[in-house]
């Protein structure tokens, strides 16, 4: 089954294009935007590291993808001034290659793994001692002649980041002392976020042009980055270089993004409900093979926004639209009230 969800510029999941936002991230904490509070408890915990010469204590951040988890693992280590080694779960396929890594650390470095919750059970054995013990168990030899070697380790930071937080096991958490969520961005940060990209991209625009942007953005930084490129395209090409509300409507329009973040799959997933199945409730296999869609790709990637808005509900029969997905996608909101049609 061929899918549609691939590259979606609406998607919070990192893409190869993606790459060109590194020079707009920011690379310490008076540069950061949103998170206010995030901002505030990392600033304490920096200085506090400071004061004692020490290293960071273990920290992890999870959430939804796209809001900066990898960007501040990576403003903590420039605004500790040490080094930062970048990894993720499915990459360390063996014990020895967690060792490796653990054996090149250096006082304070920080050693960044992404999608922690992806980590094997076998390589998290090993990681426990080092967060904290700070050591490393070898074993030397096979059989009857095999022994234990222990090696002391630089006090060094493992920052994690997850998706699902809930699949990480509950003895790799209780070794973090510091865990942080990071929620959606409210539209005043993403103006922010995107008037900057824009002011380092050296584009002209205005107020209403990047405002546009961010009410589309679904709350995420990397979203905004994303459709800014794609709008200074389309200003570059078919306007006089400038983002303006009116450039922005229409390049946004082009890609079938629609006032609130909505893209084709969105609406394709809330009209199947709503056409076929009289708004619901319906299986998600249901739903998936009337959309030539995967089930996973409905479930991870477009429900938490719909359930986010409130144009989605998950129930025991199944899935249902809401009246506000009625309304938004023009429809005469005609069914029965949801705890109704269920009974």
């Amino acid at each position: 089954m061929m899918s549609t969800a691939t590259n979606r510029i609406t998607d919070g999941d990192i893409q190869p294009e993606d790459q060109f936002d590194r020079a707009l991230r920011p690379t310490n904490l008076t540069e950061l935007i949103g998170q206010a509070q995030i901002k505030d408890n990392l600033l304490i915990l920096i200085e506090a590291a400071k004061l004692r010469s020490e290293a960071l204590d273990h920290v992890l951040f999870y959430g939804p993808p796209g809001l900066g988890k990898t960007t501040l693992a990576h403003i903590l280590a420039n605004e500790m001034g040490v080094n930062i080694k970048v990894t993720s779960g499915p990459a360390i396929e063996r014990a020895g290659d967690l060792a490796a890594i653990l054996t090149n650390m250096r006082q304070g470095d920080i050693l960044f793994i992404d999608e922690i919750h992806r980590l094997g059970r076998i390589v998290e054995e090993v990681l426990y001692p080092a967060m904290e013990d700070f050591s490393l168990d070898i074993v030397i030899g096979k059989g009857p002649s095999a022994r234990s070697i222990r090696l002391k380790l630089p006090h060094f930071t493992v920052v994690g980041a997850t998706t699902r937080l809930a699949l990480i096991t509950s003895p790799l958490r209780a070794r973090f002392g510091a865990t942080y969520r990071l929620d959606y961005y409210d539209v005043d940060a993403l103006v922010d976020i995107s008037r900057r990209g824009a002011s380092l991209l050296q584009v002209d625009y205005d107020d209403q042009g990047v405002l546009e942007i961010a009410r589309r953005a679904r709350g995420t930084p990397r979203v905004v980055l994303r459709m800014l490129r794609r709008v200074r395209d389309y200003a570059q090409v078919r306007a006089d270089g400038k983002i303006t509300g009116q450039v922005s409507k229409a390049a946004l329009d082009l890609l079938n993004i629609d006032k609130l973040g909505l893209d084709e799959l969105d609406r394709r997933v809330l009209l199947c409900l709503i056409e076929k199945y009289d708004g619901g409730p319906v299986g998600l296999n249901t739903i998936a093979a009337s959309i030539s869609e995967e089930p996973d790709t409905i479930m991870d990637v477009v429900e938490p926004y719909l359930l986010q808005l409130g144009y989605l509900e998950r129930t025991s029969q199944g899935r249902l639209a809401t009246r506000s997905a009625y309304e938004h996608l023009g429809f005469e909101a005609n069914r029965q009230d949801s705890q109704q049609k269920l009974f």
